[in-house]
């Protein structure tokens, strides 16, 4: 078994909901040969430094997120992408430690495999941002303000996507508009729509 890491412990100390769940995953997850950590806030997984499986509750379930999910055979079909603009990461979602321990010899064959991805190197082929319509109402602020065009291309390509689907989301010009307003400041900080 893998060494727990304190931070973890902390974590998991204080969270009440889906508690024996985590306690149960974060067991089966410690068999095999990967490093617990604590990423955004969660329980985080990782082979040589590469993050695999994360564990994160929500209020209707709890779930392993696996990184390169998109990537694994999935012959149960269990494997739940999160929203349609989720490209590489899907979700096992539990609703009861019952679940876990019917499932855990499953859950052990897709943990294995995400490892065997990871060691293979194998990535997941994302979208580039090009890929994706930028909203006229965005193409106008961009046009109508050259630094606000600069910044924007200066940000990484995932903090371009993460706007370019906040911006898109909304059906509504006005709602558009009112994001792209709001947002302006961040992107000419240089920050992406959920960096403080």
């Amino acid at each position: 078994m893998t060494k727990t890491n304190p931070k973890v412990d902390s974590v998991l100390r204080h969270t009440a909901k889906w508690h024996d769940e985590f306690e149960t995953l974060r067991s089966i997850v410690l068999t095999f040969p990967l490093t617990e950590e604590l990423k955004w806030f969660q329980p985080c997984y990782t082979f040589e430094g590469k993050n695999v499986v994360l564990m994160h509750g929500f209020k209707e379930y709890c779930a392993l997120l696996f990184f390169k999910g998109a990537l694994l055979k999935d012959p149960r079909k269990i494997l739940i992408q999160q929203t349609e603009n989720v490209q590489a990461t899907r979700q096992i979602r539990f609703t009861s430690l019952r679940e876990i321990d019917k499932m855990k010899p499953v859950v052990k064959a897709y943990i294995r495999e995400a490892i065997e991805v990871e060691k293979s190197g194998l990535k997941v082929k994302l979208k580039k941002t090009t890929d994706f319509t930028i909203p006229d109402e965005f193409k106008k602020k961009l046009d109508e303000h050259p630094a606000l065009k600069t910044a924007f291309r200066a940000l990484t390509p995932g903090r371009q996507r993460g706007y370019i689907l906040h911006f898109s989301q909304p059906k509504q010009s006005k709602t558009r508009e009112a994001r792209i307003e709001k947002s302006t400041p961040q992107i000419l900080a240089g920050k992406g729509l959920l960096d403080d």
